[in-house]
């Protein structure tokens, strides 16, 4: 099964999905009017963007996002889609020795690949925003699980292509400043979806790792100017023309709003890039 086949049944469809989707999504378009804005107003999180349009262009590959993420502001929450591998539709790494882990670009254990791309790091800050701090205090001790798609757009442990693979996953322990590093490569854009990263928050390593008490699930998306940077490269070629045919104002999960989920992104296709997103909860 090739999840360019099945995302769209299952972000919609499967009954671990539903909560979310109808809840942010769907219930909004329903209300309509002032029905709507006044369930605007009580979802923690749901603002619009101030960032450039999903059309926008720039010369630079480097962006960030254009709203300032307010202390009382917290990262919505989102679907994880059909490919967790957190053990909620199937398979679960999150208990496999190896999981733990900055660096994600091979895979652990018995498999033996590697996913080739753009290099990325990306920086995850997890902050408390239920705190007396303005800024959010950094939830240090916390543990963060993320997970994306490699170059051609396939999930390992679900994709026929890389079913085999547990590469691009992994999950550590936030330091006392609230952050995590991975080292990884820059995704895909696949048929349908804004390129993007999940990422799960647990309140410790040892809930992280037994896979319960999870406290937030959220996507961290990429300014189109970098994406099409990268996808001018080599191997990304698909990517291309799926980035043409979604915007961010159209896709599934961040149609209404991003700013609290737009990476700022430095570096070049060349060199690497450098992702970093500050995760309130």
């Amino acid at each position: 099964m090739r999840h360019t086949d099945e995302v769209e049944d299952h972000d919609r469809g499967l009954s671990h999905d539903l909560p979310t989707l109808v809840g942010r999504r769907r219930l909004l378009g329903l209300l309509g009017g002032a029905g709507a804005a006044a369930l605007v107003a009580c979802t923690p999180g749901d603002g619009s963007s101030t960032t450039s349009g999903p059309t926008a262009r720039s010369t630079s590959p480097s962006s960030r996002a254009g709203t300032t993420q307010s202390g009382g502001s917290e990262i919505p929450e989102e679907t994880n889609g059909p490919f967790p591998a957190d053990g909620s539709n199937g398979v679960n790494v999150l208990t496999a020795t190896g999981i733990v882990r900055s660096d994600i670009r091979s895979s652990f254990g018995e498999a033996t690949g590697t996913a080739e791309g753009v290099p990325l790091d990306f920086t995850l800050t997890v902050v408390d925003v239920s705190s007396a701090d303005e800024a959010g205090k950094p939830l240090a001790g916390a543990a963060v699980y993320v997970w994306h798609c490699d170059r051609a757009g396939a999930y390992s442990m679900y994709s026929d292509e890389a079913k085999d693979e547990n590469y691009l996953r992994g999950v550590q322990e936030t330091d006392q400043d609230g952050r995590v590093t991975f080292t990884s490569i820059f995704p895909a854009c696949y048929d349908g979806r804004w390129p993007h990263i999940h990422f799960e928050v647990y309140p410790s390593l040892a809930d992280a790792t037994s896979a319960t008490g999870r406290m937030r699930t959220s996507q961290l998306a990429f300014p189109q100017d970098v994406c099409e940077s990268v996808y001018a490269t080599k191997g990304y070629e698909t990517s291309v023309a799926n980035l043409a045919r979604v915007s961010l104002d159209s896709d599934l999960v961040f149609s209404d709003g991003y700013s609290l989920q737009m990476a700022t992104v430095s570096g070049s296709a060349s060199d690497g890039c450098t992702a970093t997103l500050r995760v309130p909860v």
